[in-house]
């Protein structure tokens, strides 16, 4: 199982399997369960919302005001750590797909601490709603479910079984967590304190649904559908599809994360193999424009300022950097020696951008500044969906640490 990360270096590291879909059994957990809250985690005193928040509304029932009318990631800045976190290591949780593991690195050391066995196939680690646990999903049988983490002791709590979980989100009200079950072409709706199925919406024309962003109001929701060259428009209220839309810069597009301009104004939706990413209009009804940034486009992740975004290119080996005003590649960081950047965040303090070696069986730490390599990490095979921790920021909507 895996064992407290306040005290991992009494732990030994688990064996890796290297071949993909090892059979493995289902973890041995502790008696310990997550900790749920229907309390949305306050911003700290400083921060109030702004009276123009509601630029952006009518906004989904008994979701949070944002803070800027102009800005969803108001509360991300440096510094802004809600009291929920407070205390919480500073860590980088890495799941190894291929072998099955969780990689532990201390972030302030730069270190590997251990990895540990997690699951079948576990793709991401997800901090929860009320930024109270982090959840590794594992999507393959034997063992497919939720393995809860208390990121301020490190207690594993007992696996919660459910169906097929590639990736998770939370709507922006906090009542329901999104399993997306990519195998299944839907999404399935449970509370997200009790894990009780409350419905499910299938979407068979959306083939490899698997990333998610919510529109500014938080009443649609936007999934990439990776092996249909499509997207799927969810209303996230009644939990019904609206439509989708087609993506026609390539034959075989394989669209991959999405993710909300600050401003909500546009998506932007990386693809693999149309190497770059869509804009879409900020409703999610149309694709707007295209922008080229490199091989197997993956990830986006937007800097701590609100003026950049950052995009893995996974095919070779290096990030390009967005201006977010122009929609415009300012740069390109090369890994040296090439590389498999895939899914990650960043630092609290936005200095560090941490990213998986997909095919590298690596983490690297970027300096956000100018994109020198800091340091590469050595983990388990197939590192993927990694999560660092602990974020500023209000609420969770799942992921890799999308939080507003």
């Amino acid at each position: 199982m895996l064992c407290s990360v306040v005290t991992v270096t009494a732990c030994s590291p688990a064996a890796h399997k290297g071949s993909d879909r090892d059979p493995m059994s289902g973890m041995d957990m502790s008696t310990s369960s997550s900790r749920a809250s229907s309390d949305v985690p306050q911003p700290p005193p400083s921060v109030e919302p702004s009276p123009e928040a509601t630029a952006f509304g009518p906004l989904l029932p008994g979701m949070p005001p944002p803070l800027s009318a102009t800005d969803v990631y108001a509360a991300d800045k440096p510094g802004m750590l809600s009291e929920t976190v407070a205390g919480d290591r500073a860590l980088v949780y890495v799941p190894n797909d291929n072998s099955n593991s969780v990689t532990i690195i201390d972030q302030a050391t730069m270190t590997v601490l251990g990895t540990y066995p997690a699951g079948h196939e576990p793709q991401h680690v997800v901090p929860s709603y009320d930024l109270k646990t982090l959840y590794v999903v594992a999507d393959q049988s034997p063992g497919d479910g939720l393995t809860p983490i208390d990121p301020k002791t490190g207690t594993v709590g007992k696996l919660i079984p459910v169906t097929d979980p590639y990736n998770l989100y939370f709507t922006p009200d906090g009542e329901y967590a999104i399993v997306v079950a990519e195998a299944f072409k839907r999404l399935d709706f449970y509370d997200p304190h009790t894990w009780k199925l409350h419905d499910s919406l299938p979407v068979p024309s959306c083939a490899g649904i698997d990333h998610i962003d919510f529109t500014a109001d938080g009443r649609t929701l936007l999934a990439s559908c990776e092996f249909a060259n499509r997207l799927a428009v969810v209303d996230v209220a009644s939990h019904t599809l609206l439509r989708t839309i087609n993506l026609t810069q390539v034959a075989g597009g394989m669209p991959q994360d999405v993710k909300l301009a600050p401003d909500g104004s546009v998506f932007y939706v990386a693809d693999m193999k149309a190497n770059g990413v869509h804009v879409i209009d900020g409703s999610a009804t149309k694709v707007i424009g295209f922008i080229p940034t490199g091989k197997e486009t993956h990830g986006l992740y937007i800097d701590r300022t609100s003026t950049r975004m950052f995009i893995t290119n996974r095919g070779e080996g290096s990030i390009s950097v967005l201006d977010l005003a122009t929609r415009r590649v300012a740069t390109k960081w090369m890994i040296p020696g090439g590389g498999s950047p895939d899914m990650g965040n960043l630092s609290a303090d936005g200095k560090v951008f941490w990213v998986s070696g997909r095919y590298n069986a690596c983490v690297y730490a970027i300096d956000t500044t100018d994109g020198h390599l800091i340091k590469k990490l050595s983990v388990g095979s197939g590192p993927h969906g990694l999560t660092v921790w602990p974020q500023p920021g209000r609420y969770s909507l799942g992921h890799t640490g999308i939080l507003r």
